[in-house]
């Protein structure tokens, strides 16, 4: 054993490892009892990752010759590991705070769309934006996004719908990637919206023969590295048939399928992500029985969004349907113009309040099941040997006021921890 590690997290009241045995997801009766550890410590090496985690007494015997180059005592503190946010857009230029008084007096999404609002107004603005100034724009809300909990993001491309500004919008998400500790998960929607001036088929082919080939391209050159593709399968934006011609050539480059279905109308989305093996459909307000029973065999994950479902005022997405029917139920805060919240925090609150989620089932749900969505659950998503060491230690002595207390993670979370570094601490005792 190397004398020297990075972090000691020690005498915490509990550490929530969320599973112990190397799940790849929660669902069903295993989201019924997370596993904690009442008085327990985690250790985590000089890679970065997690070497020991258990009671309080063991690691101190195992580890007492070892030195750390930090120790935290948290005492009277709870450790949990970093939140995980299945679905954001974390990259624009020019808020739409003016679409949310139209939709307080009663727009529907799809009627600000045709008004030139919407996605088509970000997409103006986030053309003309310059590459330095968008990436200080999204540095900035993933730095908010890390304050609040969160140490692996999805972040989508989908405000350019042509090549040029999707590749700018890429390549800022990994120029984010490769300067902030935040591990990030990146995903090419280029899908998002059918542009102005175009059709349906036009755009498709768009994507197919130019934004897709160039993708590839510059993957392989190794300067890009994208992980998913995501298409807005919606009435009067990508059909059924355009969905699958895109989503089905995504995959054929090694990219995960992970998209947009079932949100405004039923469009069978579900059923058609089951079929093509997508690792996870986001949305599903709209999701059949017959959709939810496929995503279930498929162990496809729903990743559902309450701040849409909440800001929209749509019906919310059936959560319990689905966890009883046993599908891998993921959150995200879906981060974007239409819908402002960085804290998953809150998103797990609503989640419980809105669709009648437990507490475990939105923790499990906003961390390895999150994870297992963006196919990180091998590396994510719980405190277990081996995985990254990303941690969040709470100012509480029971976990679940982190999602209890609406809006009082910045009060709550005195620590966050990627990689064993401290990339936030909130010394509250500098308030003047």
């Amino acid at each position: 054993m190397s004398s020297n590690h990075r972090l000691l997290v020690k005498n915490a009241k509990q550490v929530v490892l969320i599973c112990s045995n190397g799940e790849k997801y929660l669902s069903k009766h295993g989201l019924q009892n997370l596993c904690v550890v009442e008085n327990g410590s985690v250790v985590i090496g000089s890679d970065g990752l997690i070497k020991a985690v258990g009671p309080a007494e063991t690691i101190r015997a195992q580890y007492a010759g070892a030195t750390f180059d930090k120790v935290i005592d948290a005492t009277g503190m709870c450790v949990l590991p970093g939140l995980v946010d299945a679905h954001t857009h974390p990259v624009w230029a020019g808020d739409r705070v003016h679409e949310f008084a139209m939709k307080l007096a009663g727009a529907t999404y799809m009627d600000v769309h045709r008004a030139g609002g919407g996605i088509h107004f970000t997409v103006e603005h986030t053309r003309a934006a310059a590459a330095s100034d968008l990436l200080s724009s999204l540095s900035g809300r993933l730095v908010r996004m890390q304050r609040a909990g969160t140490t692996l993001v999805e972040c989508k491309s989908g405000y350019g719908l042509e090549l040029q500004t999707e590749l700018k919008m890429l390549d800022v998400i990994e120029a984010a990637r490769r300067a902030l500790p935040i591990n990030i998960s990146l995903t090419y929607c280029g899908a998002h919206a059918v542009p102005k001036g175009k059709t349906v088929a036009e755009a498709t082919q768009d994507i197919l023969q130019v934004q897709l080939p160039r993708l590839k391209q510059r993957m392989s050159a190794g300067t890009l590295s994208v992980d998913n593709i995501d298409v807005f399968c919606e009435q009067g934006v990508f059909d059924l048939g355009s969905t699958r011609s895109i989503l089905q050539a995504g995959r054929d480059m090694g990219l995960n399928i992970n998209f947009h279905g079932d949100e405004l109308h039923p469009m069978n989305s579900a059923q058609l992500g089951a079929e093509l093996g997508a690792l996870a459909i986001s949305h599903l307000e709209e999701v059949t029985d017959e959709g939810i029973a496929a995503m279930a065999k498929a162990k496809t994950a729903a990743v559902l969004l309450p701040t849409t479902a909440y800001i929209l005022r749509l019906p919310q997405p059936r959560a319990r349907d689905m966890l009883e029917a046993g599908v891998i139920v993921a959150l995200g805060s879906d981060f974007n113009p239409n819908a402002y919240c960085c804290s998953m925090p809150i998103v797990m609150h609503l989640a419980c309040v809105n669709m009648r989620m437990s507490m475990p089932e939105a923790l499990a749900a906003a961390t390895i099941n999150a994870a297992y969505a963006l196919g990180r659950s091998h590396t994510h998503g719980s405190l277990e040997v081996n995985k990254h060491g990303d941690l969040l230690i709470l100012n509480t002595t029971r976990w679940e006021h982190l999602i209890y207390q609406l809006g009082g993670h910045q009060e709550l979370i005195r620590y966050v921890v990627i990689k064993g570094n401290v990339v936030y601490d909130n010394d509250k005792t500098m308030d003047l």
